[in-house]
């Protein structure tokens, strides 16, 4: 009896033993920046933000425009003219503002919007990697705050190579 109770300890000391995982690292960041698509992005991204100024140059423009003529006007107009005017001018600045506020997000969507299908290119590549190299988990370092990292798990280097991109 005692001899089945050892041998069924022993094989499940050695089934725990060879089911320990192996965690690698990466810097995903690192790679998406390196990627040749990247200048694709940005530049498509620049080119959107310069489609917003544009725009907002028009309505700067419009603005300054209306204001010069409330001014040119503004002695020659009645009291509810004025007011209409000056409501219209308020309504214009609200809108202005609310643009440029808009334009940050809209610029970050535009750029996460381009970014997405470098990210799942690389989702599928550190997961060829890994399993090539019998990782079981692969953590970003990008962002992560980690005490210790040994440099032996960490396959950027593998996944720049599968990439094809040279340093």
């Amino acid at each position: 009896m005692k001899l089945k109770i050892t041998f069924i300890l022993a094989l499940f000391f050695i089934g725990f033993s060879n089911a320990q995982t192996k965690v690698g690292t990466v810097d995903s960041e690192l790679i998406i920046s390196k990627m040749p698509q990247m200048k694709g992005v940005l530049q498509r991204v620049e080119n959107y933000g310069k489609k917003l100024d544009s725009s907002f140059q028009i309505k700067t423009t419009e603005y300054k425009a209306k204001v010069d003529s409330f001014k040119a006007e503004e002695k020659l107009m009645t009291e509810d003219d004025k007011k209409t005017r000056i409501k219209e001018l308020q309504q214009l600045e609200l809108d202005m503002a609310k643009f440029r506020k808009n334009g940050g997000a809209m610029i970050q969507l535009q750029k996460d919007q381009s970014l997405r299908p470098l990210y799942k290119k690389l989702s599928e590549i550190i997961a060829e990697v890994a399993k090539a190299n019998g990782y079981t988990q692969v953590l970003t370092t990008t962002g992560n705050e980690f005490g210790y990292i040994d440099e032996r798990f960490d396959i950027t280097q593998l996944v720049l190579d599968k990439l094809g991109i040279k340093e």
